[in-house]
């Protein structure tokens, strides 16, 4: 049968590693999150979804098999949002739709102004957010989200990490999620902290709103980091099924925890599309 291809491109001087599935339909960047990478996708690819779409998942710089970033200012949401922008443009992609997970999402919407073409977005998650203060509100207390912003992480932090991403006493075995975060380069967590910190990115909220094209929100009912009470007092006009779409028995990563289901509503999504 047909498989998933690996393969690298040059984005703006750095050399990205990226997945490609077999399908020929319309194209769908997936954009992985947070001391994560493109391995994240691959069930999907693989699978029906990937055989019917013409799916392209970057490794960020620093994660995966990408190349650690030269200047360490990548890595940061405008930087990425920069890499992903770079991406679309360089595979013929600039149409596609773009979706995020968890900072990937956060990437997808600092990207938006820059992919005019983009058919839609998707991000799961990933609460808009305005400024550094509105986080306290935006995602759920949880010790372990520490970590993704840690340049040193030992194995029982990883695995800490890794497990806050999935639903309370989910099934799913931790150790590919936790083998990716060991794998990323300290410094683009270290960085990504620093850029927040700094208030260095776009007005999510306000981008989210003035979107032309159709914006999804979902949302696992076992979410641990993500607060979805305020995903739910957003005002977002463009906003697919007027609501954000809850996937039961998922946490933070539905597209390993249901993956049937998450590939079910990004199928509904791209058929409202036409």
């Amino acid at each position: 049968g047909r498989q998933v291809d690996e393969e690298r491109v040059n984005v703006g001087g750095q050399e990205i590693a990226f997945l490609r599935s077999p399908g020929g339909g319309r194209a769908v960047v997936f954009v992985h999150g947070n001391s994560s990478s493109a391995r994240t996708w691959r069930r999907l690819l693989a699978g029906s979804f990937g055989q019917r779409f013409r799916c392209l998942a970057p490794d960020l710089p620093g994660h995966g098999h990408s190349a650690p970033a030269a200047d360490h200012a990548a890595y940061s949401l405008p930087g990425y949002a920069a890499v992903v922008t770079g991406f679309a443009q360089a595979l013929g992609a600039t149409d596609a739709v773009i979706a995020g997970w968890s900072v990937g999402g956060h990437i997808a919407l600092e990207a938006a102004p820059a992919l005019p073409q983009a058919a839609g977005f998707v991000i799961f998650g990933t609460p808009p957010v305005s400024s550094p203060a509105q986080m306290a509100e935006a995602f759920l207390p949880s010790p372990a989200m520490n970590v993704g912003f840690s340049a040193s992480v030992s194995q029982d932090e990883a695995l800490a990490y890794a497990t806050s991403f999935l639903a309370p006493g989910s099934a799913l075995a931790p150790g590919e999620l936790t083998a990716d975060i060991l794998r990323t380069d300290g410094a683009a967590r270290a960085g990504l902290l620093a850029s927040i910190g700094e208030g260095r990115f776009a007005d999510e909220i306000a981008i989210a709103g003035a979107l032309q094209q159709p914006l999804a929100i979902l949302h696992g009912q076992c979410e641990q980091l993500v607060s979805l009470s305020y995903l739910q007092r957003l005002t977002i006009p463009k906003l697919w099924r007027d609501g954000v779409q809850l996937i039961a028995g998922a946490g933070h990563a539905p597209h390993l925890e249901t993956p049937g289901e998450f590939a079910s509503l990004l199928e509904q999504f791209i058929a409202d599309l036409r």
